[in-house]
């Protein structure tokens, strides 16, 4: 049976049986994996506590059919209690994971699992707010696959900006021109905060008004559900 070592940020667990539990992982080299921990459900269990989510472990693997099988895992990142212990980390994680969850397959995607690993450091570190570093880990692990938001130059034909329509199916801001009737504005505090949270500008991040954070968070929550075609369920039960 292959056996395989990989670093991996665990996303989701199942139990299985009456002492396994299915874990789902998010691997800096294969993609999206799903394996089972055998007894890790124990009180005897070496690597139980290693292996829920938001940990980062270096896991070594064995190859099955449909499921591979923890052999070992060593901590890497233990984030876990940190960020359960404050329920805004904790919400903000559980959309973070979520995210990983619905946008990664089986390809590996080292800048998506990097990404995830940074912000999970960053929530159980405390660097930003909560609501902050999930609206920036959304928008910058969509551009990642493919959806980058234009803030600035219209997002249908171009034309230099700055523009106020906002039309989430097409990508971003949009000229009048391609604004259709009805389309929703945005001040332009909201549209820089925007921008700041995709490149990762904090200083403009902290300075924000917290009405502004919360036009920001409400589009950047539309953005995302959009463009994943389905639901966060985590996204209603997070707080800033």
């Amino acid at each position: 049976m292959p056996v395989y070592r990989d670093e991996a940020v665990v996303l989701r667990t199942h139990k299985l049986g009456e002492a396994d539990r299915i874990i789902t992982m998010l691997t800096r080299q294969h993609g999206k994996v799903r394996a089972v921990a055998k007894g890790v459900r124990r009180t005897a269990s070496k690597f139980g506590a290693r292996l829920e989510p938001f940990m980062v472990v270096d896991v070594q693997l064995y190859e099955g059919r449909s499921l591979d099988i923890v052999n070992q895992a060593e901590s890497i990142g233990s984030y876990g209690a940190a960020i359960t212990s404050d329920y805004g980390s904790y919400t903000a994680a559980s959309a973070m994971v979520e995210t990983a969850d619905k946008l990664t397959e089986s390809e590996g995607s080292l800048q998506q699992y990097l990404l995830l690993v940074g912000a999970l450091r960053s929530l159980s570190r405390r660097e930003h707010g909560s609501g902050a570093t999930l609206d920036s880990y959304l928008l910058r692990s969509l551009s990642m696959a493919g959806w980058a938001p234009s803030f600035q130059d219209c997002a249908r034909c171009g034309k230099p900006g700055p523009h106020s329509a906002f039309v989430v199916q097409v990508g971003g801001v949009v000229c009048d021109s391609c604004a259709a009737p009805g389309s929703p504005r945005l001040d332009p505090d909201t549209i820089a905060l925007l921008a700041a949270l995709l490149t990762g500008d904090w200083a403009h991040t902290a300075a924000a008004e917290p009405s502004t954070q919360a036009r920001a968070t409400g589009v950047v929550a539309a953005y995302t559900q959009w463009h994943l075609g389905r639901g966060l369920r985590s996204l209603e039960h997070v707080r800033p």
